[in-house]
């Protein structure tokens, strides 16, 4: 059996070393049009901030792991630029590859709008080893950083820029960061921004870039104004790079991602997809979604190579969970926000809630803000929302088991969690905060 596969990271590598383990007598062909496999994309603000010291420890396997170790003929510099169905044949410049079973992992691209001047030395945007060490070669002599853009990936540059002793501005066309919270965890993020030195602009939106005489960048032209800019981050987002499917037949959602069943099958017979380039189906809208991440990524590739190999396990959806370190703050967040939940026309209530993340009479407790939202008329978990400086994490994965099995607020009081006094207190913060019901 011939299989091939576009994309040499997450979705692509876990689908390619499930096929290794299920098919001995596999032909396996990869195609990465960088020349970097298998990394851990998430870490790379880490690099920028020096908390993590080497890009290769982002590299799970190297291309050289691949080829010698699991025998998969794994190529890079190889860009596929078109995919004939009928013909079952890949192709690009210099190279035809036919296949049996085909997997398209292609991830995603920053989006970066036709802006004039955003070619002038200096305007970066991150998503690559190649896009962070272009920053990091960028920095020497720069003071003034501008991140455009107040989501995940311009948060954490933000961050590690600070960290690094940089002078941040971040501009933002809406009028909080971090929209996918509600406004008032949205409001501490930005407090905790600007507790950190970082000037925000709300209600902005960029026009252009202007350039000094040696053509870097000077300034970020915004609908209210200019910037002073040494160097500027492009972090608003990212398409899914499937333009060179076109003609091909296969379904897209609104945004250019594959369409994919819980198999990772297309609509195209022997035509898969994983990862950034294809969607999620979310527990939670009972739909289709497109949310990017590591965890879905790697999710998906895995069953992706299941299936191909005719050991099929369904995907079973996501929750919408995910979560952030920013400066001395964690936020984490599963299910809907109020914002979702409107829209999915929920009848709904919000109780909050602030408690310690340890017995408060253990040394140091640190307050938990916790925010639980529910079907008011059947009580179910719809979303949650925790921020703190410590034990975010232990309460949003416990929040996402129990959206994931449909589990009603009062529920979670009935919860068996773990309990010490430097870990807890006799009754979660997340038990109490259902008590409120």
């Amino acid at each position: 059996m011939k299989y091939v596969i576009i994309g040499g990271d997450a979705a692509g590598m876990s689908a390619a070393m499930q096929i290794v383990r299920h098919d001995e007598k596999a032909d396996i062909t990869t195609l990465e049009m960088g020349e970097v496999y298998s990394y851990a994309q998430c870490g790379l603000p880490y690099i920028v901030g020096g908390v993590i010291d080497s890009f290769d420890s982002l590299i799970a396997r190297s291309v050289e792991t691949f080829r010698e170790k699991y025998g998969i003929d794994a190529r890079v510099n190889h860009e596929v630029k078109a995919v004939d169905v009928e013909k079952k044949v890949v192709s690009g410049d210099g190279f035809e590859i036919p296949y049996d079973k085909l997997l398209v992992a292609t991830g995603a691209s920053p989006v970066v709008p036709p802006w004039d001047g955003v070619d002038l030395k200096g305007v970066h945007s991150v998503k690559t080893i190649p896009d962070t060490e272009a920053i990091m070669k960028d920095l020497d002599g720069v003071s003034k950083i501008v991140v455009i853009g107040g989501g995940y990936i311009g948060l954490e540059m933000a961050e590690n820029f600070v960290e690094i002793g940089k002078d941040v501005t971040m501009i933002e066309r809406n009028p909080r960061l971090a929209g996918i919270f509600d406004e008032e965890f949205s409001e501490k993020i930005g407090e905790e921004a600007v507790k950190h030195g970082i000037k925000l602009r709300f209600n902005e939106s960029v026009e252009a870039f202007e350039g000094s005489d040696d053509g870097r960048v000077a300034h970020v032209v915004t609908d209210k104004g200019r910037v002073d800019a040494d160097l500027v981050v492009i972090a608003i987002g990212v398409k899914p790079n499937t333009s060179f499917l076109d003609g091909t037949g296969i379904h897209l959602f609104a945004n250019g991602a594959i369409k994919v069943n819980s198999f990772m099958e297309t609509n195209i017979e022997d035509v898969y997809a994983a990862g950034d380039c294809a969607t999620q189906y979310h527990r939670m809208k009972e739909r289709d979604d497109y949310i990017p991440l590591g965890t879905h990524a790697n999710k998906q590739g895995r069953l992706a190579g299941r299936a191909m190999v005719g050991a099929p396990r369904p995907f079973q959806g996501i929750v919408g969970t995910s979560i952030i370190k920013f400066f001395d703050l964690t936020l984490g967040r599963t299910g809907l926000s109020e914002k979702e939940i409107e829209t999915q026309g929920y009848p709904y209530e919000t109780i909050s809630a602030q408690l310690p993340h340890i017995a408060g009479y253990y040394p140091e407790p640190k307050n938990l803000e916790i925010r639980l939202s529910y079907h008011t008329e059947t009580e179910r978990l719809l979303g949650a929302q925790v921020i703190g400086e410590a034990g975010v994490d232990k309460r949003i994965d416990v929040l996402a088991a129990a959206l994931y099995h449909n589990m009603r607020v009062s529920e979670l009081e009935d919860l068996d969690l773990a309990y010490a006094p430097p870990y807890n207190g006799v009754w979660d913060p997340i038990q109490r905060t259902a008590r409120r019901l």
